[in-house]
């Protein structure tokens, strides 16, 4: 007997969210194809890295002494990457075409903490990406100088030294303030001398300040913190990064397109769903021995070789067959499947047992009840003709002998359409559809060595011959 929960898990696929045990398999049945999709999204990456030369990044440091706020940084930043500065950097470069707009997306600066500008230049070589970061760096501190030299307020420069010149001359009135004070040690002399002191004090720390402030002076100390440093490795993404990035890219969209087909799938999983689309009453379910190394079809050329080589020829979103019971059981179950259609009608009739073409498990089966309906033809009870059809342009024998159709499927593997179209074949030859069987895979438990009765011995399918009037 099958495991009820199995069954549930295969007919709610398309209704239930993907569990970690429907990856497992697919990971199971078809790493041979996920394997196969990964190296060649590696050849893709490896495609891609020809495509795209390797990159060197390196980075040069632009120190900008004093007090600046972060708009402040922010213009010194948008200066350094400036068209005038790469258009400066790229007349001092061999290796370029005297133009900065080629530059603009191999330079970026960014203010780092402590008031530093750090500028990093990417090139084709090591060499050429360390020229770029000094050059740009060497320039950037070239043209803010010059910027705040050139505009510079002239009357505010001539106030400032005016301011300087009022500040000295206190400081020598002070001086002289100091010693005309009471020479002696009273108290009113020494209070005296010292609110002096700290009024030179005051106004020697409030120029200091003053020049300190000045935005010319702070840009005039701009300095490069040395030459940047030579890169050893590329730049990502680098051609091992590609590669990687292309094999792993293409076994998630293997996954994921393995999945997203699942939830798409439409097949009837259930005997009840089969039925409905055969339009047939379910006259039974029976077991097929299946041990997993059954003999796939043959031939088809090479893309039929290679595709039985990947494991894409079989279905893997199926759980994995069950241990049946003894081979007695299982002959038990197909007994009862001839007994139901020989209760279905007074007088013996000869039925067609319609079995769709690459259906393995569901061929079996039915050999399997014709073998079973020709050994008790004595006993009146129906006997079977086995006939295949092509889902595709299905085509049954028209009426002769037989009086009408039983078709063998398996579960989960063919369309409604699919399943109408065998029942519409079925009608146009004249034969009305009796009934339904499902045939299960299942794992069959090895037999004793010590009871080789050949009564348990399962009787060879008696596959007949088709009747003129018709193709499969």
């Amino acid at each position: 007997m099958h495991d009820v929960t199995d069954k549930e898990e295969a007919a709610s696929l398309n209704e239930d969210t993907i569990r970690l045990v429907v990856i497992g398999r697919m990971l199971r049945r078809r790493w041979r194809l996920l394997a196969a999709l990964a190296v060649v999204g590696a050849l893709v990456g490896y495609g891609a890295s020809l495509v795209f030369p390797p990159r060197y990044t390196t980075t040069a440091s632009v120190l900008l002494p004093g007090q600046w706020e972060e708009r402040e940084l922010l213009t010194q930043v948008d200066i350094a990457t400036s068209s005038t500065v790469l258009d400066l950097v790229a007349d001092k470069l061999r290796w370029t075409d005297g133009s900065g707009t080629d530059l603009q997306d191999q330079v970026v600066a960014k203010a780092a903490d402590g008031n530093i500008i750090k500028i990093s230049g990417t090139a084709d070589t090591p060499q050429h990406a360390q020229q770029l970061s000094d050059r740009t760096a060497q320039q950037f501190v070239g043209f803010a100088k010059q910027i705040a030299g050139g505009s510079a307020d002239n009357e505010s420069a001539n106030e400032r030294a005016a301011l300087r010149k009022q500040v000295e001359a206190a400081n020598r009135r002070i001086s002289a303030l100091a010693e005309a004070a009471d020479p002696g040690q009273t108290v009113e002399g020494v209070e005296a001398r010292t609110s002096l002191e700290k009024l030179r004090t005051s106004l020697e720390e409030a120029m200091t300040k003053l020049d300190q402030a000045d935005p010319a002076s702070n840009t005039a100390g701009m300095v490069v913190m040395g030459p940047a440093a030579r890169p050893t490795g590329e730049a990502a993404p680098t051609r091992v990064q590609l590669i990687g990035a292309g094999a792993l890219l293409f076994f998630l969209l293997a996954v994921i397109g393995h999945l997203a087909a699942v939830r798409m799938n439409r097949r009837p999983r259930t005997e009840r769903e089969i039925a409905a689309a055969l339009g047939a009453d379910l006259i039974g379910t029976v077991d097929v021995p299946d041990d997993g190394h059954a003999p796939r079809a043959e031939g088809g050329g090479a893309l039929a070789r290679i595709t039985r080589f990947l494991g894409a020829d079989s279905r893997w979103d199926t759980p994995a067959p069950q241990r049946s019971g003894d081979e007695a059981g299982r002959r038990i179950r197909y007994r009862r499947v001839c007994a139901r259609l020989r209760g279905r009608s007074a007088a013996p009739q000869q039925l067609l047992a319609v079995v769709p073409e690459g259906d393995r498990v569901a061929h079996r089966a039915a050999g399997q009840l014709v073998a079973e309906a020709a050994g008790e033809a004595s006993t009146g009870r129906p006997l079977l003709r086995l006939v295949p059809v092509s889902v595709d342009r299905p085509m049954v024998p028209d009426r002769a002998t037989e009086s009408g159709a039983l078709v063998v499927v398996s579960a989960g593997n063919w369309t409604t359409a699919e399943l109408s179209g065998i029942a519409r074949a079925c009608a146009d030859g004249g034969h009305e559809v009796v009934g339904l069987v499902v045939a299960d895979p299942v794992l069959a438990r090895p037999e004793s060595p010590a009871d080789p009765s050949p009564h348990h011995a399962a009787p060879a399918p008696a596959v007949h011959s088709h009747a003129p009037g018709g193709s499969a």
